[in-house]
């Protein structure tokens, strides 16, 4: 279901992300809304806040097993190193 939405963005802006939209083939509105999509499907559950570009590429991409205790291991690796 679409609901309209009233934005208030910098005129130069918004001829900036026509051209960007018409070299696209795609609607602004379109283009608005997969950006949202994407910033608000990256949130952290735990922390609420987006991940940066390179985080979002990074995760996953190491897998550990699931008993590991990650805290654990941090607070191993600190001591190590300071004491």
């Amino acid at each position: 279901m679409n609901t309209a939405v009233t934005l208030h963005i910098d005129k130069n802006v918004i001829k900036k992300a026509e051209i960007y939209a018409k070299n696209a083939k795609k609607p602004l509105s379109q283009l608005v809304e997969e950006y949202l999509l994407s910033i608000s499907s990256n949130m952290d559950n735990e922390n609420k806040m987006p991940l940066g570009p390179i985080t979002s590429q990074l995760a996953g991409i190491i897998k550990l097993d699931r008993d590991i205790n990650h805290k654990e291991l941090l607070t191993d690796a600190i001591t190590e190193k300071y004491l």
